[in-house]
C-alpha cells in the first residue's frame, strides 16, 4: 500500500527539498504524521498544534477532500491515495 503526500514549499526544506513523498503502510492521517516525524524531525510541529490536530492555517486534503468534512486525523488511507498539505490562504 502507498499514499503520495505532497509537500508545499514552506515544508519542503524539513523533507530534504523533496515535494513529494511515497509513504506505505500508512492506515489514517494520524499515522502519515507520525511516520513523516520519524522519517523529518521537526515537521510535525509545522503540522500539528500542541493536541496534535491539524494547525488552523494548514488544510489536509486526501485525494482532494477536506479531512475536516471527512474524519479529521482519522481519516482511513488506501493505496493509491494522494494527502496534498496545503497552506491556507487569505486575501481580500
Amino acid at each position: 500500500m502507498s499514499v503520495t503526500v505532497l509537500i508545499p514549499t514552506p515544508l519542503q526544506k524539513y523533507t530534504n527539498n523533496q515535494a513529494s513523498l511515497e509513504c506505505t503502510e500508512i492506515p489514517n492521517v494520524a499515522e502519515l504524521i507520525e511516520t513523516l516525524e520519524q522519517t523529518y524531525p521537526g515537521i510535525k510541529s509545522r503540522l500539528c498544534d500542541e493536541t496534535g490536530q491539524p494547525r488552523r492555517f494548514l488544510n489536509f486534503y486526501v485525494n482532494e477532500e477536506d479531512i475536516r468534512f471527512l474524519e479529521g486525523i482519522n481519516t482511513s488511507l488506501k493505496d493509491g491515495d494522494q494527502v496534498s498539505i496545503v497552506p491556507a490562504v487569505a486575501g481580500g
